[in-house]
């Protein structure tokens, strides 16, 4: 049985029943009731409006059935549980009497046996009566319009039916009759059987082995396979003080009902920067769907690369784009097709690399139809939004920078993926080297070496130490330290496999470099020209245009292109696209058709009769270098921004001082490698200067601030790379801010190495803000040598443990500018509450600690009130979210009792009771500095909130008193009441309790009209059950 009030109680899962399948499903509940009786033609009328979203025609069949009673909210649920049961073919409702003097209610009454009997026959029944004169031509066009399914077609042949009165109801009852039943499910026909089975082979062979970057080997990506750091994206400011960070994730949770921004969206956004592994992780969904190991409820997983479907030129339909670009059918095209119109939520589509996609995403053009073809890029957005395929997934993966608000609007879901943690470096170096001892002491190297460790949290720089395991491990010198340092290192790798054995032990030296000069100029030469064309995939006349050779593709920096279409030419793309930035920065530095003028194209430097460029730089351009100079201007000028940020790095890498001496003697002339090094500082320099420029004011009263623009970042990699102590001097000189903020700014390792190695260099100090990235205990470490210059540290939600905040802190006691750390939301325990308590004791002119949404118990609370003993200073203590119980807010407030500077305290969420209660008002007792004490969330109850009221009548400082969600009740608040009585400087506190109104009101109201001086007392949203 289900009454109305159950019925309204499980009105959130009956509506996620209702669209968590397609609209089929939805449509054959409405066939049910509609037979029923449940609902009546107008009800049923109402509930069919197309083009609306599934959400609110689910929610608004709920209020149509609720308004019905009992019996009808019964009937819904029996319909929804029938519904859900779709292995079997439904059997028919009786059998109807095909020369009915009630035709018309005979095809209502077998409404869902009929649209079984009738759907994969709808087309032939249409023409018999078109042909018989029972409908007309446009009524039967209205019925094909290409964005109806064959199911879809048959309920509006019936609905037709139900409102004509000239015979053609009778017509279809008898016709419907002699249609063969259908034994089994569609899909389980031939013609779509043999293509699952097609489809999956394909797609097992294209995903079983991970190609590696270089494409010499093939690596079986079960065994290689390692989990990124996959975290769902939330909405900011949604969730309350508890709101805790997100947590990783498996590929399982892709698809999971939890996390949605747009429930009636398909799409899932899969974002990450350049080598984070996205398309590895797409690999890992389309391996384990098509070894049935997971994502079964997928019939059909269709894989697409986007920087191979921006080669189509020709207009393609959504069957083409299947069939052709995917997979073909060998029998049963029409079939196989009609099946997946009609089915589209047993449809996955995966999209990898909308970054490389070179049309920007619009929802201007419309397309609907499944079967007229349009361009390529209208068919792919359309898709995205649902105007084509709808309720089929989507999975698209991108860097973030490539994703418009536009884009967002239509997702359903989005992930970011963080790289490899440091369990996830290990364990992959591990799968890569299971040879005794490599992997060992390849994970010494990098647990040695901050910098290389910090780049290894991409994966791609991963495979690059394992790829150069043996000149990491057997070379002289010091371990790379730059992004360009690494490239590098892979050059050396790759021109040392392709040279005389007798060169194989070479360093990367001058001799090694030049013997292959022409290839890699040549590489070099076509990596620039698709970065400008946006082209990432060259056939076989594109290289030949290039005097791209064999020989050259040997090298190895080019391999063949992933998912081809069958029966093509292979093309070729390079191994990653960094590696097309860099190869293309390598040709900017060391060709002599590029005019040293034209890299301030990199760094936005584009008017050289306007700048001082020309002033600076005299002689920058050699005669008849102009229409060289515009050539390549123009390839940058529409490079991507972030494909052109990363080759702008590279290229200030490669003019570092560190590598001026292997370059020169690349270089015919020393002084062109110089006149580009001086050209590459001042672009830097002016691009840094101007953006500082761009800082706005501060406001009156409150201290100058920046959050940093896009371009930030980039430039202060670059800076990085460049490795010029002088020039990050200069380049902070124009930085005068005192708040210094860069959330989600997908900060991780690498950027924080070099965000250290310029903020250091500034002259006052600054609150860095690092909220909401992916600093890790690596990056805590890289932020090292810039701690001197932090007056504050805020490092919210950043996935930190007790090892980085213990050597964070070693540091941060010989720091006398640091005064505030915020580290909640983190990863933290008790492991971590002895440095805490040292930095407590030991810096008595630290002002801030924010430990909130952590892993800190009782233990580590009785250390800490140890250090809050010996301190002076301290005003703000952040505790909430964290397991104290009564033990710890005992110890807490035992050392607070006498602590003269504390002003807030928030303590919410800890689990603490009537006992840490009173200690708590011990403490109020004796206690003459705090003003504010936070303790929501907790299991206070009357007790202890009668003994907080006892401490408060002898308190003469508190002015804040927050104690919502804690069960108090009338007896509680009475107390309260009393205390405040006697109470003249508490101003608010907060409650938000079960007591009645009636009984609480009116003691509130004497109370308040008796203490005109209090502005605030107890703003109550009084949730009245009792």
């Amino acid at each position: 049985m289900c009454s109305q009030e159950a019925f309204q109680a499980q009105r959130s899962q009956l509506v996620g029943l209702l669209v968590s399948g397609s609209l089929e499903g939805f449509e054959s509940i409405l066939d049910l009731l509609l037979s029923w009786e449940v609902l009546s033609w107008e009800d049923y009328e109402g509930l069919r409006l197309v083009g609306q979203p599934l959400s609110h025609l689910a929610r608004r069949l709920l209020d149509t059935v609720w308004n019905k009673g009992t019996w009808g909210c019964q009937k819904l649920i029996a319909a929804v549980q029938e519904a859900q049961d779709s292995s079997q073919c439904p059997e028919l409702h009786g059998c109807w009497d095909p020369h009915s003097l009630h035709p018309a209610q005979d095809l209502q009454s077998h409404r869902p046996a009929i649209v079984r009997r009738l759907y994969s026959h709808v087309e032939g029944v249409l023409d018999l009566a078109l042909e018989q004169g029972f409908i007309s031509q446009y009524e039967c066009d209205e019925i094909r319009l290409p964005i109806f399914t064959s199911s879809q077609r048959a309920r509006r042949l019936l609905d037709l039916a139900t409102v004509k009165a000239n015979g053609l109801a009778a017509f279809l009852l008898q016709h419907v009759q002699k249609l063969p039943v259908s034994l089994s499910l569609p899909f389980e026909a031939a013609a779509c059987k043999k293509y699952m089975s097609k489809l999956r082979t394909i797609v097992a062979a294209q995903s079983r082995f991970l190609s590696t970057y270089d494409g010499a080997e093939n690596l079986c990506l079960e065994d290689i396979y390692t989990e990124n750091t996959l975290e769902v994206r939330t909405e900011v400011g949604m969730a309350g003080p508890l709101h805790k960070s997100p947590a990783a994730l498996g590929l399982e949770e892709l698809f999971s009902p939890n996390g949605h921004l747009n429930e009636d969206a398909d799409t899932v956004l899969v974002v990450g920067e350049a080598g984070s592994g996205k398309s590895t992780l797409l690999q890992q969904v389309h391996l384990l769907w098509a070894t049935g190991q997971d994502f079964q409820e997928f019939l059909f997983v269709f894989p697409f690369s986007c920087r191979q479907l921006q080669c189509v030129a020709r207009p393609l339909s959504v069957m083409t784009l299947l069939f052709e670009h995917c997979c073909w059918p060998d029998v049963g095209q029409q079939d196989v097709f009609q099946f997946l119109l009609d089915h589209p939520d047993r449809i996955l589509l995966t999209f990898d690399g909308f970054d490389e996609f070179k049309f920007k995403f619009t929802d201007h053009e419309r397309h609907c139809s499944p079967t007229d073809p349009t361009s390529v890029q209208t068919l792919l957005f359309n898709l995205l939004q649902g105007n084509l395929l709808k309720n089929a997934r989507k999975v698209l993966t991108s860097r973030p920078d490539a994703v418009s608000a536009f884009l967002r609007k239509y997702v359903r879901t989005e992930f970011n993926l963080k790289g490899f943690s440091e369990e996830g470096i290990e364990l992959y170096l591990r799968k890569c080297h299971r040879e005794p001892g490599v992997a060992d002491r390849l994970i010494h190297l990098l647990q040695t070496t901050s910098a290389l460790h910090g780049l290894c949290h991409l994966p791609v720089f991963s495979w690059m130490v394992s790829k150069c395991h043996q000149e990491l491990l057997l070379q002289d010198g010091g371990s790379p330290k730059t992004t360009t340092d690494m490239y590098l290192l892979i050059l050396q790798h790759f021109l040392r496999h392709a040279s005389l054995p007798d060169s194989a032990s070479q360093g990367l030296g001058p001799s090694l470099l030049q013997g292959r000069l022409p290839t890699l100029l040549r590489l070099g030469q076509l990596a620039l020209w698709g970065l400008g064309m946006c082209c990432y995939v060259f056939s076989a006349q594109q290289l030949q245009a290039a005097q791209v050779d064999p020989d050259d593709i040997s090298l190895g920096f080019l391999v063949q292109a992933q998912g081809v279409v069958p029966g093509s030419t292979a093309p070729l793309e390079f191994l990653h696209i960094t590696f097309q930035c860099f190869l293309a920065a390598f040709y900017l530095v060391l060709s002599t058709d590029v005019p040293t003028a034209s890299l301030r194209y990199l760094f936005n430097c584009r008017r050289p009769g306007s700048s001082p460029l020309s002033r600076l730089l005299p002689r920058l351009c050699v005669q008849g270098s102009e229409h060289k100079e515009s050539t390549v201007a123009a390839l940058l000028q529409k490079t991507e921004p972030h494909n052109l940020q990363i080759t702008a790095a590279f290229l200030a890498g490669l003019l570092s001082r560190e590598h001026r001496d292997l370059l020169a003697a690349c270089q015919a002339s020393e002084r062109s490698l110089l006149r580009r090094r001086a050209c590459a500082r001042w672009c830097l320099a002016r691009s840094l200067h101007k953006h500082f420029r761009s800082i706005p004011p501060a406001v009156p009263g409150e201290a100058k601030s920046m959050h940093a623009m896009p371009g930030f970042l980039w430039l202060i990699r670059s800076l990085y790379e460049m490795q010029e102590e002088r020039l990050a001097q200069e380049a902070v000189r124009g930085l005068n801010v005192e708040h210094l903020k860069l959330t989600f700014c997908g900060v991780g390792p690498a950027e924080c190495a070099a965000l250290a190695f310029v903020l250091r260099h500034l002259r006052r100090p600054v609150a860095l803000q690092l909220d909401h990235n992916s600093v890790g205990d690596i990056g805590v470490e890289q932020l090292l040598p810039c701690l001197g210059a932090c007056k504050a540290l805020y490092l919210r939600d950043n996935n930190i443990s007790d090892r980085g905040i213990c050597k964070l802190i070693e540091h941060a006691l010989h720091c006398e500018q640091l005064q505030k750390l915020a580290l909640f939301n983190n990863k933290l325990t008790d492991g971590c509450a002895h440095s805490v308590a040292q930095l407590l004791a030991c810096k008595q002119n630290f002002l801030a600690l924010r430990l909130g949404n952590n892993h800190i118990t009782a233990e580590g609370a009785q250390v800490l009130a140890e250090g809050l003993r010996d301190n002076s200073s301290l005003q703000f203590l952040g505790f909430w979210g964290n397991k104290v119980g009564d033990k710890g807010a005992q110890a807490l407030a035992e050392a607070l009792s006498d602590h003269q500077s504390l002003k807030w305290l928030s303590l919410v969420g800890n689990n603490i009771g009537s006992v840490g209660a009173q200690a708590l008002a011990s403490m109020l007792e004796k206690n003459v500095a705090l003003e504010e004490l936070c303790l929501e969330e907790n299991h206070l109850q009357d007790a202890g909130v009668c003994s907080l009221a006892e401490g408060l009548k002898r308190n003469s400082s508190l002015k804040v008193l927050k104690l919502s969600n804690n069960c108090i009740t009338f007896v509680g608040a009475e107390a309260l009441l009393q205390a405040l009585a006697s109470n003249d400087t508490i101003l608010e506190v907060w409650k938000r309790e079960e007591y009645s109104r009636s009984n609480f009101l009116p003691r509130l109201n004497s109370w308040t009209s008796a203490q005109p001086l209090s502005p605030l007392v107890l703003p109550l949203s009084l949730d009245c059950c009792t």
